[in-house]
């Protein structure tokens, strides 16, 4: 079982707001952990609270939150942002 990776339109937004070398480093990280065969849940970090059922990721200062689909095979982005910020509204 191959997993795939898609933003939210609100995340895409916030990738394309951040600068090209942090960018690079994300996709590369997205691509890596959680796209291909292996489990998106091996790397990430189960959120608790208001966001129970989301996934969490960090790359140094940034935060990923994600929504696991498992019927689908699609590990759905739904927030980029600076980890102070990620999980604001």
């Amino acid at each position: 079982m191959t997993w795939t990776v898609e933003f939210d339109n609100r995340a895409r937004k916030e990738l394309r707001k951040l600068d090209a070398n942090i960018q690079k480093q994300l996709l590369e990280l997205l691509n890596q952990n959680l796209a291909g065969d292996i489990d998106p849940r091996e790397k990430g970090s189960a959120l608790k609270g208001k966001f129970r059922g989301l996934w969490r990721y960090r790359m140094g200062d940034y935060g990923i939150v994600c929504q696991i689909r498992d019927r689908e095979i699609v590990v759905l982005i739904l927030r980029i942002a600076h980890r102070k910020e990620v999980y604001n509204s």
